[in-house]
């Protein structure tokens, strides 16, 4: 990950016996701003996360009293600079990062402890869950400085709604944890002293279910949304239930559900 050898990493990674991949923004002087290099880290971090055969939750995390400022001034500066062409290709790579995040196999748990402005309320709604304090607090910031929140949009679109991102996209309104629980970007507000301990029992909850299960009602969900409720779609998610019915994990889930006892998975083992 982004380093030198006088300065820690700007991302780390850890995954525990549990199965829980930890990313964790690790630039807490700057309140964990980001910039090219580091979005090309989130992005190989994301990508490993999705390949490893243990990993079976992902956690965003961030070390100090902001989860993100969103983009390192450093990088604006740069920017301002950039030709159209070069301002496309850094874009490009910020938007397939978001991408990568949102569809990964797994599912994924945004821990906000702290504010999140710009770029950062993106990777919030790119989460499938997002656990906040008390003292969080968002901010979609980029039309104080002309630009705009484009390459989030889809994903903070979908987490608030239209009519919320018609408020906030344009006023650039600092909000409080508790409205973005209201608009739905934050599934839960807790006191900071239980933000870790929430998390764990979402990823508790999750990791008691097939991984395989998991992983395809994950997919369901990206695949059905917002699609027209008509015969191929009825077809299709009628040909996912049948394959999933007769696939390793389901017999065993089923066999387990009339026997009355734990499934393999539980156990550590597969069937």
């Amino acid at each position: 990950m982004t380093t030198d050898n006088n300065q820690p990493a700007a991302i780390t990674t850890h995954l525990n016996p549990a199965g829980i991949f930890t990313v964790t923004l690790n630039r807490p002087a700057v309140h964990n701003a980001f910039d090219d290099a580091i979005i090309a880290d989130l992005t190989r971090a994301f990508e490993q996360a999705g390949e490893l055969p243990g990993a079976k939750v992902l956690v965003l995390a961030a070390e100090g009293k902001s989860f993100s400022a969103g983009a390192d001034l450093s990088w604006m500066q740069r920017m301002a600079g950039y030709s159209y062409q070069q301002n496309l290709t850094d874009a490009s790579a910020l938007a397939g990062m978001l991408k990568t995040l949102y569809e990964l196999p797994i599912p994924t748990i945004a821990r906000v402890q702290g504010a999140a402005f710009g770029g950062a309320v993106g990777l919030v709604s790119c989460c499938d869950v997002a656990v906040a304090t008390e003292k969080a607090s968002f901010c979609l910031s980029e039309v104080k400085i002309g630009l705009i929140p484009a390459t989030i949009s889809p994903y903070v679109i979908g987490a608030i709604g239209a009519r919320a991102a018609k408020r906030y996209f344009v006023t650039a309104e600092r909000f409080s944890a508790e409205t973005a629980h209201r608009l739905g970007l934050v599934s839960d507000v807790v006191d900071a002293s239980q933000l870790d301990a929430t998390i764990d029992q979402i990823a508790q909850a999750i990791m008691a279910n097939s991984p395989a299960a998991v992983q395809a009602a994950k997919k369901l969900i990206l695949d059905v949304e917002n699609k027209v409720i008509d015969q191929p779609l009825i077809d299709d998610t009628s040909e996912r239930i049948a394959s999933i019915r007769v696939s390793p994990e389901g017999q065993e889930g089923l066999a387990a559900f009339l026997e009355k006892r734990s499934p393999s998975w539980l156990s550590g083992t597969r069937s």
